[in-house]
């Protein structure tokens, strides 16, 4: 994050948040200094005492900090690393100051209600995030417990929308060639956004794509199709004619889209196909993925082995297709009174 000439005085890693001040660790988090009204030795003091506390083990900050530099979680995939670091922020704007044997599940039970008001799926996955810290911790003799165990989550309705094909049509004809590319890749493919934005050119082989799935680390080589090699030749269309890049979906200057910044032209993809149709669209970009799933022809073993999922169970979620079935047909003759 560039620096503008003003804020050369702040310390290392010290920005200027919307409300505050902020002190981003390396390893990822936001923590609050103090107003931006307050002067500078104000930020220099809070930026030194919370430098304090993360240097010490006894507080939750400390004890998030020391797993994102584990090698526990240095073995996560890249996309799991990247939610583990957003779910922390809400964690340690909250208790991140408190010793981590003190939290006990009342604690985690009143963060989850809080929380849950404006997001019970987003509760759900920080009590998550913060449940695996935590049990990395105590089989290192850290902490002796984990409050987070016997707090229960909030019910979760799965999706199961199905993308038609004219409602992916219709995004698809208001998309940029990036988000062109990455929605063939990953409809085609059953692949995930993570994995189709991290594809580099050396998964693209004569007999098809290379993809290790991110969640799973099943490996695989997707055949080619007319279509899937369509959409690989639209993908070297995207950087400019004299720029050299690794990745399959790149930027005019050669650079991989962050998740954000891909984010950004899938809304603007939405909202221009509900502009030209005056539809709801109301669909994920992960709901590509249960489509290509759900279109695929075959038993759910067929459709596992397609998709790369180690159980039929986890097929069952994306195949969200409605079944189509013969109606009763009367079978025996009206018997005469």
């Amino acid at each position: 994050m560039r620096r503008n000439k003003e804020d050369a005085w702040m310390p290392a890693r010290v920005y200027r948040g919307k409300s505050a001040y902020e002190f981003h660790p390396k390893n990822g988090g936001a923590i609050r200094l103090c107003s931006l009204n307050a002067a500078k030795w104000e930020v220099l003091k809070a930026h030194e005492d919370q430098l304090n506390k993360l240097d010490s083990k006894n507080s939750l900050a400390a004890l998030i900090n020391e797993f994102f530099e584990s090698a526990d979680f240095a073995d996560l995939a890249k996309t799991t690393q990247s939610d583990y670091q957003k779910y922390s922020r809400k964690i340690i704007a909250v208790f991140g100051k408190a010793n981590p044997s003190q939290l006990k599940p009342p604690h985690i039970r009143k963060y989850m209600d809080k929380r849950g008001v404006k997001s019970k799926v987003q509760a759900n996955r920080e009590k998550t995030f913060l449940s695996r810290v935590y049990r990395w911790a105590y089989e290192r003799g850290i902490v002796t417990s984990n409050p987070c165990q016997g707090v229960k989550q909030f019910k979760e309705v799965g999706r199961d929308k199905y993308i038609e094909d004219w409602e992916y049509e219709a995004v698809y004809k208001c998309a940029a060639k990036h988000i062109r590319v990455a929605m063939e890749i990953s409809y085609l493919c059953a692949a995930r956004k993570g994995d189709v934005l991290a594809m580099d050119w050396g998964q693209i082989g004569d007999e098809g794509i290379y993809i290790k799935q991110g969640k799973t680390n099943v490996k695989q080589i997707k055949l080619w199709t007319p279509r899937l090699r369509k959409a690989i030749a639209m993908a070297k269309e995207l950087r400019d004619s004299n720029i050299i890049s690794r990745w399959v979906i790149c930027q005019t200057n050669g650079k991989n889209y962050t998740d954000n910044g891909f984010n950004a032209g899938w809304r603007k993809a939405i909202l221009d196909a509900r502009k030209e149709t005056g539809m709801e669209l109301a669909f994920t970009f992960h709901d590509i993925k249960a489509k290509s799933i759900s279109d695929y022809e075959g038993s759910t073993k067929d459709k596992q082995n397609f998709s790369g999922h180690k159980t039929e169970r986890q097929v069952a979620t994306y195949d969200r297709k409605i079944k189509r079935v013969e109606t009763l047909g009367v079978r025996k003759s009206v018997r005469k009174c």
